[in-house]
């Protein structure tokens, strides 16, 4: 039998510290009746706060140093803004703690703050679970709890918030599937990568409005579903870099019209790529690098005038893309290790002859809406002989695509 692992241990020391903090914050009711409040909102808001004080294990930069007293909206990291129900009255609309590498955990008691609207805790040390009472949060706009040290399974209470528009877990400890009623909600923006999902993209994954969505080295395994398709007039950003796909390339990309961006490398998707993939007009980045595709650069990349960047290596692909000024110079394209006759840095002979190099029926992969078709030069098993790499930690970087917390 083997030993519990670290995460066992954190989630024990877990259980024993909320419940030695429930009971400090238990009393939190009992506000000091010298404290002056200016409104019910703003006395519970310091309720939640001080509850959240004592879930703290380690503040280096003092951010919560002055988390004392009656003034909550003078707390830094606290923003206080007009009420929308009552804008006469302030309530805390805001909480910003940024990189301020915080250790500590969510305490139940945070679900008092109705009015938050923005709640950014990026590159801090918080662990544990996303608390059930943050469904008492039905203004909440953006959440951001990136570059973390949160456990378990996707945080259902997300689904049950009606304003969310920004959702930021990456860089976290999240496991099991991604939940397929996250892709009915009307989200904007939606980073889940740098985690331990599994089990597949969902089929719905195309009723989504997300301009940006991005999925990069988890282990989703499972096709590309056919129904991204439908997401042509709203996805601008799509990064499925190392998720452990597989199938082939469903030809409904050619339906995203507005897509800028589009990495799947470093998986196993075999085939071919998609003529429709010239129907992708507003295209800058496209990068399909260590997969297994093989067949011929379909002449229709020609058609994607603002192509700045195209890199397709390490893969089987026997013929190179047409020369036409859309992909020009060796700053657009990027073809090495590949199996295309005259072209430098190729794979060897043996390599382009293996099983890895030949045609692949892509309906084999039983995908919804399947995918180009894999004979007449498409296809490869590349799987074999273009593994996709283990699971890797890039640079933790700052919050994307935010819009700034509010000021009081």
């Amino acid at each position: 039998m083997s030993p519990p692992s670290p995460r066992f241990f954190l989630l024990v020391f877990l259980l024993v510290t909320t419940s030695f903090v429930s009971q400090i914050c238990s009393a939190a009711d009992e506000v000091d009746p010298n404290l002056r409040f200016e409104n019910p909102r703003l006395r519970e808001a310091y309720i939640a706060l001080q509850a959240w004080k004592s879930a703290i294990f380690s503040d280096p930069f003092n951010f919560t140093a002055n988390w004392n007293g009656s003034d909550v909206c003078s707390y830094m990291g606290i923003y206080c803004a007009p009420s929308p129900s009552n804008p006469k009255i302030r309530v805390v609309a805001g909480i910003d703690l940024n990189h301020a590498d915080i250790a500590g955990y969510l305490p139940p008691e945070l679900g008092r703050l109705t009015d938050l609207a923005l709640f950014h805790l990026n590159s801090n040390r918080f662990c544990g679970v996303v608390p059930t009472s943050f469904r008492r949060m039905k203004l909440l706009h953006e959440l951001d709890l990136s570059n973390n040290r949160f456990v378990g399974k996707f945080p259902n209470v997300v689904l049950s918030l009606p304003s969310l528009k920004y959702l930021d877990l990456r860089f976290n400890e999240f496991e099991g599937s991604v939940p397929s009623k996250l892709f009915d909600k009307e989200l904007d923006a939606l980073f889940l990568n740098d985690n331990w999902f599994r089990f597949g993209i969902p089929e719905n994954l195309g009723n989504s409005p997300v301009s940006v969505l991005v999925f990069a080295n988890n282990d989703l395994g499972g096709c590309i579903p056919a129904s991204i398709g439908k997401m042509g007039k709203t996805l601008n950003e799509i990064i499925l870099m190392n998720d452990n796909l597989t199938g082939c390339l469903p030809p409904q990309i050619g339906m995203l019209k507005e897509l800028t961006v589009f990495d799947v490398s470093f998986n196993h998707l075999q085939g071919s790529l998609p003529s429709t993939i010239g129907n992708m007009k507003s295209l800058e980045q496209l990068d399909v690098a260590h997969n297994g595709f093989t067949g011929v650069i379909p002449s229709t990349v020609c058609q994607l005038s603002s192509l700045q960047n195209f890199t397709y290596s390490f893969n089987y692909f026997t013929g190179g893309p047409p020369s036409c000024p859309a992909i020009s110079g060796a700053e657009v394209a990027n073809g090495t290790m590949n199996c295309i006759p005259g072209k430098k840095d190729q794979r060897s002979s043996m390599e382009c002859s293996s099983d890895a190099a030949r045609p692949v029926d892509c309906s084999k992969f039983k995908c919804n809406g399947g995918g180009s078709s894999g004979g007449g030069g498409g296809g490869g098993g590349g799987g074999g002989n273009s593994p996709s790499p283990k699971r890797r930690h890039t640079p933790r970087p700052p919050t994307p695509r935010q819009s700034s917390s509010p000021k009081s």
